[in-house]
């Protein structure tokens, strides 16, 4: 396995890209978003190139993320209140790329297998078909980080039905394949195991001017071959439940209505106990992106996200986030805010307001 952030391979008419960092669980850094971005772009318009593969070295992850490490160390750089170009920059080129994904004019397919999380997720949502399997774990978690659902969660969260999509991001939920699939972040699940036969019946395909149906049909013999392995939801038996738990127009009573929550069940408990332990920002954050990006366009949400992001690394809250999961490891946060009710309105609104002057960095995506 080589040093480089992405390996690039074409075989046939099928172009692979694979994530770089197995031992990062293949976290996204900026190198390997500007060598996605490149190589995407060159693919384009290469007429040997039918079909983009995307995928993550080694069987754990797909991505786990964005590089939160780096970006600490670039935050640990400047006083909370100032920019961070370092990781601007980063969040220009992710989301940059994760609209190259949404819009390319050819078939991308995801394999989303074992863990997708965050940049992950953003990674895959946009492709044309996203894979997952028996093992596919995605989840957007930001709320323990102190960030918020980025990478377009504005925008598939609010598609969502019920309230689920508040519910998965005030609580970081994790969901399987059968759940991703019926949350329209996933398209099909294949088993875990077949990738290499997937592979090699993608390259080995002809596809002319019918790529579409020929990898359709492709996929779906693959999906048929799994049925049996489709895990049972975790989400159904909750459903009725979540709809009322996040039936509340305040987002402090959302909050405290699923943190009230007593339970045996282990996927509704772990979901209840990581809001209880959240950033009360982050729980703002995703109420007004939600509200605020209702009728956006896909252009629209990214341009807002990156005002987020930018103000986010600007706070004490997304470093502190990040001390205690990764650097330190004490699992005890120290947030701004001692609960969601004592947060002011106005700090929240500053999240929207650029901390630059003149057009977007991301002006140009339409």
């Amino acid at each position: 396995m080589t040093d480089h952030p992405i390996l690039i391979e074409q075989r046939g008419a099928l172009g692979r890209l694979t994530l770089n960092a197995p031992k990062a669980l293949n976290s996204l850094s900026r190198p390997m978003a500007q060598a996605l971005q490149a190589q995407l772009d060159a693919w384009a318009d290469d007429p040997t190139i039918a079909v983009v593969w995307l995928d993550g070295s080694g069987d754990k992850a797909f991505c786990a993320g964005g590089d939160i490490r780096a970006m600490y160390d670039a935050m640990q750089t400047v006083s909370v209140g100032q920019r961070v170009p370092e990781t601007e920059a980063f969040f220009v080129d992710e989301y940059r790329l994760d609209y190259r994904i949404h819009t390319y004019p050819k078939p991308i397919v995801v394999w989303g297998s074992g863990i997708v999380m965050g940049g992950g997720i953003g990674l895959m949502c946009g492709a044309a078909h996203r894979l997952v399997t028996e093992t596919s774990r995605l989840a957007m978690p930001e709320i323990t980080i102190g960030l918020y659902p980025d990478v377009g969660g504005s925008w598939f969260l609010n598609r969502m039905p019920g309230g689920l999509g508040v519910f998965l991001g005030l609580t970081g939920a994790q969901v399987n394949a059968t759940d991703a699939i019926a949350l329209d972040l996933a398209d099909r699940m294949v088993a875990s195991d077949q990738r290499e036969a997937l592979l090699g019946a993608l390259s080995e395909a002809t596809y002319g001017d019918q790529a579409e149906t020929v990898l359709r049909d492709i996929l779906r013999d693959f999906e048929r071959a799994a049925d049996g392995l489709r895990p049972h939801s975790q989400i159904n038996p909750h459903r009725e439940h979540i709809r009322r738990l996040t039936d509340h127009a305040a987002v402090a009573d959302c909050v405290a209505a699923i943190s009230a929550v007593e339970t045996e069940d282990r996927w509704l408990g772990r979901a209840v106990a990581t809001l209880r332990k959240g950033c009360p920002m982050t729980a703002h954050l995703v109420d007004a992106q939600i509200r605020r990006s209702r009728h956006a366009s896909l252009a629209e949400v990214f341009r807002m996200e990156l005002v987020m992001s930018a103000r986010c690394c600007m706070g004490p809250d997304f470093r502190e986030g990040i001390r205690a999961l990764l650097i330190d490891k004490d699992g005890a946060p120290q947030w701004s805010h001692a609960d969601v009710a004592a947060v002011p309105a106005a700090q929240v609104e500053q999240h929207f307001a650029p901390p630059w002057s003149g057009d977007s960095p991301l002006a140009d995506l339409g």
